[in-house]
């Protein structure tokens, strides 16, 4: 994963990075799909039978299944068994490699399916848990306060678009650079202290299954890949799960996104399939962009 670490007080660094990788380990032994040994990969294996989780398993989920009711269920962790049946079974350079069609067959899923009693989760046979959509976000926002409390330094932490912060701000504020890739559009903007952003993106994460190019965010109505209306969308918030989760049903939702983002009251900006960038709330407007 990348991730970077941006500290107020230098000295921190070295222990601002071991703490991270601290709290980085013990999420993907949690959730990570492509670890054989992980909990979700056992979780997987229950076979619709009540499963005590780690502490650790059990926020992830309970963070998944909120979001999923706060959207309507645009997102939701039930998606595992579609990113499978695209190719998404490792990680996304092998995936790449790969680039074989792969039969689309699977179980038919929804969010409201996972039972889950703040300590023992159920999961239906044949339904497979992913995290993805909010679990790095999540981990972002921990990794954030334990850095700050270990150190007591300001921190940024950015987890492949995934920002948390937490501590005091430079002076100006968290200033971020705002682009996918080298071609697409750039904005800039100062987060305040303790703020949040995150970018969902149908660029980063593409691969081809079969004659067919796919991304990894899935409308679960679908089970396919959302319909690329939005090549990334950014959202600010008080915390990266917050946005993470606004800026991930984005995507899936399309051009509504943008009446449904203003009516949340959150600053956001959109770049679209023609890279067309449109604003919403207090998002910074550069010359030639719409607000929406």
């Amino acid at each position: 994963m990348d991730m970077q670490i941006v500290v107020t007080e230098p000295g921190a660094l070295v222990d601002a990075r071991a703490e991270a990788d601290a709290e980085l380990d013990v999420v993907e032994a949690a959730a990570s799909r492509f670890r054989p040994d992980s909990e979700i990969n056992a979780l997987a294996r229950t076979f619709g039978r009540p499963t005590r989780v780690s502490e650790t398993l059990a926020d992830l989920v309970d963070a998944a299944l909120t979001a999923a009711r706060l959207t309507d269920g645009d997102v939701d962790p039930t998606v595992g068994a579609a990113l499978v049946a695209l190719g998404y079974d490792a990680d996304i350079a092998e995936v790449r490699r790969a680039s074989a069609a792969v039969p689309a067959f699977t179980t038919a899923a929804h969010w409201s399916m996972i039972a889950f009693d703040g300590q023992n989760v159920t999961t239906p046979a044949g339904v497979l848990l992913d995290l993805g959509a909010t679990a790095k976000a999540v981990a972002a926002d921990q990794c954030a306060q334990r850095i700050h409390a270990a150190t007591r330094s300001g921190v940024l932490v950015n987890l492949g678009g995934d920002i948390a912060t937490a501590g005091r701000a430079p002076e100006g504020g968290w200033q971020v650079l705002v682009q996918d890739n080298d071609d697409e559009p750039a904005s800039s903007i100062a987060l305040p202290p303790g703020a949040a952003l995150a970018t969902s993106s149908t660029l980063r994460r593409r691969w081809r299954n079969g004659d067919e190019l796919v991304h990894h965010i899935i409308d679960p109505r679908t089970g396919r890949s959302a319909d690329p209306v939005w090549r990334t969308v950014s959202v600010a918030a008080q915390t990266c799960f917050a946005a993470n989760t606004v800026a991930t049903a984005a995507i899936v939702r399309g051009r509504p996104a943008l009446e449904w983002i203003r009516s949340l009251g959150m600053a956001a900006r959109l770049v679209d399939a023609h890279r067309g960038v449109h604003t919403v709330g207090t998002w910074p407007t550069c010359r030639g962009e719409a607000r929406a």
